[in-house]
């Protein structure tokens, strides 16, 4: 059977030496229906035009850094088969964020962001012996929040992030979540403090496009409502 299909991929151009603002690029190719829309984007670079630019390191899904809308949806380019997203293809930058050039998005404000929340273990009881123990059970608790890989396809995919970029974006709340669940750790009060600011968890209002767009497949949403159950009732459980 002939899995060759031709595809037309449009593909958002902007390089800030040189253009006054964006515009589009149109590409012809024939392909393996199971490629990836990454191969393409490669084949395209290395054959057609070497000044296309796009991040991308691993292209095995767990980097994160090649996040791109797809025909409207956020994606990891290195996980979009054509197969899935058909042979009509728009390529552009993840929203709500600085186009560097073409693809490329500054990912710095997304990272003050993830900063804010105290994204790391703290505790300062005297260290044990050995490690910090904890039960598979408490484990669990937080086990699906571990999953995030910093791609951004959540954030740049929610509504209150684009209508106002000060909006700490659900990737940060899920941050705050693995550590908040933690038996081990000490800040708790501390992130939630953080999150029941202005911009904060209550500016999630549960779209639930996060989730949708999360190639790990967390349940953000679910997250960011034990983040605020936690915030309402002073307990976390």
């Amino acid at each position: 059977m002939d899995d060759k299909v031709k595809v037309s991929l449009r593909i958002f151009r902007f390089n800030p030496e040189t253009d006054k603002k964006s515009h589009f690029d149109k590409f012809e190719l024939t392909v393996d229906k199971n490629e990836r829309v990454l191969d393409m984007l490669e084949h395209i670079k290395g054959y057609f035009d070497g000044s296309l630019s796009f991040r991308r390191s691993c292209a095995h899904g767990v980097c994160g850094s090649d996040a791109m809308r797809i025909n409207g949806r956020n994606y990891l380019a290195c996980k979009a088969l054509i197969k899935d997203v058909g042979t009509n293809i728009t390529v552009e930058p993840i929203s709500g964020l600085p186009v560097i050039k073409d693809l490329i998005v500054d990912m710095e404000p997304f990272f003050e962001h993830y900063r804010s929340v105290l994204p790391y273990f703290i505790n300062d009881d005297p260290e044990p012996l050995q490690e910090r123990l904890q039960s598979p059970e408490q484990r669990e608790r937080f086990d699906d929040t571990t999953k995030c890989i910093l791609c951004a396809c959540c954030t740049t995919s929610c509504p209150s992030f684009w209508a106002n970029d000060k909006y700490v974006g659900p990737a940060a709340i899920v941050a705050a979540h693995r550590f908040i669940y933690d038996s081990r750790d000490q800040a708790a009060a501390e992130r939630l403090k953080i999150l029941n600011e202005q911009f904060g968890v209550y500016r999630c209002h549960t779209i639930f496009n996060c989730t949708v767009a999360c190639p790990r497949e967390i349940q953000i949403t679910e997250a960011i409502g034990d983040v605020k159950k936690a915030i309402a009732t002073g307990k976390i459980e």
